[in-house]
């Protein structure tokens, strides 16, 4: 359902935004990794990070719909995260969803995004509530 997100693309506009990805994984260092489901073999869908326009890394995941409310969503965000955080040194990640994503919200919440502000996505036309998380704080055990 790529609706939420400027869609749905034709064959031409999957080619260009995959070749963005390529060349943002490139140059960045992050994009969105293909999800599998371990038991089948089967794309779930993507989840990454990448670079925000006014700087920072923003996490995203995009799951198909015959998937959802599996899990999938918030266990790939956990790798990506901690993958920005442990191995990138990020500070902070941002996040939004599509206004009538209440799933996507919760998950955001689920995985200690909190609400920012709202945000003008241009595929869409609308303004996007957007979330932060910053970096963790050491455990015990690190200190």
């Amino acid at each position: 359902m790529t609706a939420l997100i400027g869609g749905p693309f034709d064959e031409g506009r999957v080619r260009e935004m995959l070749e963005t990805q390529l060349a943002i994984g490139r140059e960045a260092g992050v994009q969105y990794w293909p999800v599998f489901e371990a038991s089948s073999g089967s794309l779930v869908g993507c989840c990454g990070l990448r670079p925000k326009e006014a700087g920072g890394l923003e996490l995203g995941f995009h799951i198909r719909p015959e998937h959802w409310g599996k899990g999938f969503a918030t266990e790939a965000a956990r790798a990506a995260i901690a993958f920005a955080f442990d191995h990138l040194g990020a500070e902070e990640l941002f996040a939004g969803h599509h206004p009538s994503n209440a799933v996507s919200a919760r998950a955001l919440r689920k995985l200690g995004f909190r609400y920012a502000h709202d945000e003008l996505y241009p595929p869409t036309g609308l303004l996007h509530p957007s979330y932060v998380l910053a970096a963790r704080e050491p455990s015990p055990a690190t200190r």
